[in-house]
């Protein structure tokens, strides 16, 4: 028979594996998403509109990165300045 302290801090190691696969993938897809931010914003400034419009509302969906990408791309806000 498996102890409870056992069975717990096997449960504990299983769920902080999942989390830092997680956080993995999800700076994975960031980096993917600020590369596709990075190609609209090229376009946008050669006059595609769509690419400008896309561009938008990608910055707009990912609040929680906005501080991370002002630092790095301080032009994305160029309304700011």
């Amino acid at each position: 028979m498996v102890s409870r302290s056992r069975l717990g801090a096997t449960a504990l190691l299983f769920a902080a594996g999942a989390v830092a696969s997680s956080i993995a993938v999800k700076a994975e897809d960031w980096k993917a998403r600020e590369a596709e931010l990075l190609g609209l914003h090229q376009l946008c400034n050669k006059g595609d509109r769509k690419a400008c419009v896309r561009f938008g509302m990608m910055l707009g969906e990912a609040k929680e990165r906005h501080a991370d990408w002002r630092q790095l791309h301080a032009d994305w806000w160029w309304w700011e300045h």
